[in-house]
């Protein structure tokens, strides 16, 4: 078992007190995202062995175990982060496996750059992900039922905004946010930024289920994705609970801390809130024009104490134990390789006492014992 010493990524939307705060140590003034555990090529997590991804690539069937190795192959499959949103991210989908071998094979034989920025497809895997709160959390996910989006529009009266509401009216569902979608975004950018600046003041105005579209348009003013994120259900998860995020599924961290679980891919389509590159012909391709509950999910508790965040998804899996004083010990062995993360309290596996924050790798198959209180995460993989 190794402690993992971990990368934290300073993206411009990160928060600058949430990571230091869990950590216990003092903040540095600047943003602190993203916190990365595993192999992930652009920041592995670093050991007393070296990195883990050269730890992995050295003995890839004593790591990983032979069943992740028959399903994933000699990589570890996800990858675990502590994220903390200080701003809004980018409203962003995520291709499913075909959609992602197709378009990365295209865009090899076109010649595209791996680091370009109009590249689309990183790699050529899918990118479901789970995010789980630790403190309240903001984010939208999934289209909302089209003929609520227009009531919500419609409220805030403004006149460039009604072609969208007689639209989502006028059609099927999957046509109304497709329509919707398209027109947002392609759109005059002059009078889109115009349209945006009407509408957050009329959201800033009218508070409540607005206040968070208003203040989306504070981070992104003129943003064509301000529009596009008021399709979207706003959700706020509470601790403990949590999200799933499948392919084609638009969504947005809006704030917050939380411990996120994804496929190891870099594949991501914006639809706005982004200076980055948006491609428009081939987002609506890749989103799913479904309305529906976003769904939030809370662990299934067993026996044994843990709680599983129960996913359709065999590259992870995500359950945590949260263990009071004197809570008797639990055999954490499995077959496949683990990643413990402590949230709360200074638990110890095996040997290893980890601090909130800290985390650990637990190769296959290696004995390791749960003890002590306080909060620990556990991410493996479904096979």
């Amino acid at each position: 078992m190794d402690r993992l010493s971990n990368t934290v990524r300073p993206y411009a939307w990160g928060s600058t007190t949430l990571i230091p705060e869990l950590l216990g140590v003092a903040p540095t003034g600047e943003p602190q995202a993203e916190m990365w555990m595993g192999a992930h090529p652009g920041a592995p997590s670093g050991t007393g062995r070296g990195s883990l991804s050269d730890i992995i690539d050295t003995d890839p069937a004593r790591e990983l175990g032979r069943p992740a190795l028959e399903a994933f192959g000699p990589r570890l499959p996800f990858l675990l982060k502590l994220l903390a949103a200080g701003a809004p991210l980018s409203l962003q989908v995520h291709p499913d496996r075909s959609q992602a071998q197709a378009g990365f094979a295209a865009e090899e034989a076109a010649g595209v750059p791996l680091d370009a920025p109009h590249r689309n497809y990183r790699d050529d895997n899918h990118k479901p992900e789970l995010v789980c709160a630790l403190t309240p959390f903001d984010g939208l996910c999934g289209f909302r039922p089209p003929v609520e989006t227009a009531d919500f529009i419609a409220a805030l009266d403004v006149d460039s905004l009604k072609p969208y509401v007689d639209l989502l009216h006028a059609h099927p569902e999957e046509a109304a946010l497709r329509e919707v979608l398209t027109a947002v975004l392609s759109a005059d950018p002059e009078k889109t930024a115009h349209t945006v600046a009407e509408a957050a003041a009329a959201a800033e105005r009218l508070g409540g289920p607005y206040a968070p579209f208003a203040a989306i348009a504070h981070h992104f003013p003129g943003d064509p994705g301000v529009i596009a994120a008021m399709l979207l259900n706003h959700v706020r998860l509470q601790p403990g609970e949590a999200l799933f995020l499948g392919a084609g599924v638009p969504h947005a961290y809006l704030g917050g801390l939380a411990v996120e679980i994804m496929a190891n891919s870099d594949n991501v389509l914006r639809c706005g809130l982004t200076p980055k590159h948006v491609d428009v012909p081939e987002l609506l391709r890749v989103v799913r024009f479904e309305a529906g509950d976003p769904g939030v999910l809370r662990p299934e508790a067993a026996p044994s104490g843990e709680e599983l965040y129960d996913t359709p998804i065999d590259e992870f899996r995500l359950s945590r134990f949260v263990r009071p004083q004197g809570a008797a010990p639990v055999d954490l062995t499995l077959a496949t390789p683990q990643i413990l993360l402590a949230t709360e309290g200074r638990p110890k596996a095996g040997e290893l006492t980890l601090a909130p924050g800290e985390s650990a790798f637990v190769p296959a198959g290696e004995k390791v014992e749960l003890t002590g209180m306080g909060t620990v995460f556990r991410a493996t993989v479904a096979v």
